[in-house]
């Protein structure tokens, strides 16, 4: 870990992990932590600044989370965004109340007196604003620095404690000079030093990697896909040899996946590497199949099963090295009764056998997405590898709605190779965060060459997200959509009709199964 850091106490907001890689993009360490730590743990651990989180609560909640109060005593400069502020306020003597107008989104502020945290900003900004509850009277030395045409108290701070409140949220692209308050909150307040990077990250890691394996060899799972491949490169530059990739071919990853996997590290790096055709396999356990749930649970228990029999080949791999990224951890953690309502698992390899034992190696834990990718382009991977898009576990067998068979997975398969070469065109295509076909369980009826066709509907899926956790479909440029449609329709035989998807995560999830 970094020298200095800073903590954030996570109360269910859709934007915490938005709020941690908006202070490492300032080369600053953060970490997430239940809402409920102690005082004293965060004594302990000396972070330079605490940040606590926005929730989906109101203080007058009698069930609402709270935050231990000893945190506002400890000297460490706190900034609550929403629901932070309220709890600050609340903690420290203040009062909150419902707003009589409740403001959501794009929100004017104008800026009343001087403040650190809006140092060298203009006296009017544009926020995005989630007013329900607002800080009615201040805590005892606190004072007002900006209101909105609504609320009165839209920052509150002791700047002699160090401790402020936003109503709006700075961590947001809408609003303006976000960027610059977090900085000017790491900084000038909390006099945190820039010391986390690529290059420090790399440096320490490769050493950790070489002391926690030793002599031993390490077991890895490929996929092709970012995490694992820069988990790859990292291993192999730290103990060579001693690491042994295991990818097993289902059928149903892109196309041509297995050939770029073993062109990528057995032929350009010398890895050991065992490519298992379980195609067949697959397959038939899939036959007859078209419940979403009942498919993904079919490749995962069969996926286990290919990679135990490989595994118990390798008789000196005690460690499994797993691509398991930092959004992966927070969504992974056990809350008991704290505010997040969905936890998800995140084990690469889930449900080895007891006899099979293995000591987890997981490099990337403290990575998020883009730190990943960073990670790959200063290891020297290839853009192709590393800005490629993130693919379902399950592969295309949760793009093809109902039964997935050999020749439905083909046609898949050549619809997504089009649909990555029209939208790589795009000058914004590394800002997407997935795009790709679905094929529906449907015809339609059509008209080639003059004759009627009755064939495969084709969707298209494109969206912007931060972290999958939200997302919002993109406005892809009229003209890529329809070379796209005519690509699909007349070089794909077998779909004669695409339609675009315009819904958003939430209600709608990313991948339709």
């Amino acid at each position: 870990m970094a020298e200095t850091w800073v903590a954030i106490l996570d109360f269910g907001s859709q934007y915490t992990q938005l709020i941690a890689r908006r202070v490492r993009e300032q080369h600053v360490y953060s970490e997430i932590l239940r809402f409920d730590v102690s005082a004293e743990e965060l004594k302990q651990r000396k972070p330079a600044g605490i940040i606590i989180s926005d929730g989906p609560y109101s203080t007058a909640d009698k069930k609402a989370p709270q935050c231990d109060p000893a945190i506002f005593e400890l000297g460490i400069p706190v900034l609550g965004i929403c629901y932070g502020m309220h709890l600050m306020a609340r903690a420290l003597g203040g009062t909150v109340e419902s707003g009589e107008l409740r403001e959501h989104g794009f929100t004017r502020i104008a800026v009343m007196t001087g403040s650190r945290l809006l140092a060298g900003l203009p006296k009017e900004l544009d926020t995005w604003m989630s007013l329900g509850d607002e800080v009615a009277a201040m805590p005892p030395g606190f004072k007002a620095s900006a209101r909105s045409l609504s609320c009165p108290i839209v920052l509150m701070r002791n700047e002699e404690r160090k401790l402020f409140g936003l109503q709006f949220h700075p961590e947001v692209e809408q609003t303006q000079f976000g960027e610059s308050m977090i900085h000017n909150f790491l900084f000038p307040i909390c006099k945190c030093r820039q010391e986390w990077n690529t290059e420090s990250w790399i440096k320490t890691t490769l050493q950790e990697l070489r002391d926690q394996v030793g002599k031993q060899g390490v077991l890895l799972g490929l996929s092709g896909g970012v995490d694992s491949s820069v988990m790859a490169v990292l291993l192999h530059q730290a103990i060579g040899k001693k690491v042994t990739g295991i990818f097993v071919d289902n059928g149903l990853a892109r196309a041509g996946e297995a050939d770029q996997v073993e062109k990528a590290f057995r032929d350009s790096m010398g890895m050991n590497l065992m490519v298992v055709d379980a195609r067949e396999r697959f397959f038939k356990a899939l036959k007859g199949v078209k419940d979403p749930e009942r498919k993904r649970k079919i490749i995962g228990r069969e996926f286990v099963r290919v990679f135990v029999d490989e595994a118990r080949k390798l008789k000196n791999c005690t460690f499994l090295a797993q691509g398991t990224i930092y959004s992966d951890v927070i969504e992974s953690t056990v809350v008991g009764k704290g505010p997040r309502q969905s936890i998800k698992s995140h084990h690469n390899v889930s449900g080895l056998p007891k006899d099979l034992s293995f000591e987890l190696v997981e490099p990337l834990r403290d990575l998020f997405k883009e730190e990943v990718r960073a990670v790959g382009r200063a290891l020297g991977l290839p853009d192709e590898l590393v800005d490629r898009q993130p693919f379902p576990g399950p592969g295309m067998a949760v793009r093809i709605l109902g039964e997935v068979t050999e020749e439905r997975v083909s046609l898949l398969q050549k619809a997504d190779l089009i649909v990555q070469e029209e939208m790589r065109k795009w000058s914004r295509y590394k800002r997407v965060w997935q795009s790709f076909a679905v094929l529906l369980p449907i015809r339609s009826v059509g008209v080639t060459d003059g004759k009627r066709t009755y064939e495969h509907v084709c969707a298209l899926r494109v969206v912007d997200s931060a972290d999958s956790m939200s997302a919002d479909w993109t406005r892809v440029p009229h003209d890529i959509l329809d070379n796209i449609s005519k690509r699909l329709i007349h070089e794909v035989d077998g779909i004669n009709r695409v339609v675009y998807d315009i819904s958003s995560k939430p209600p709608a999830t990313i991948e339709w199964e």
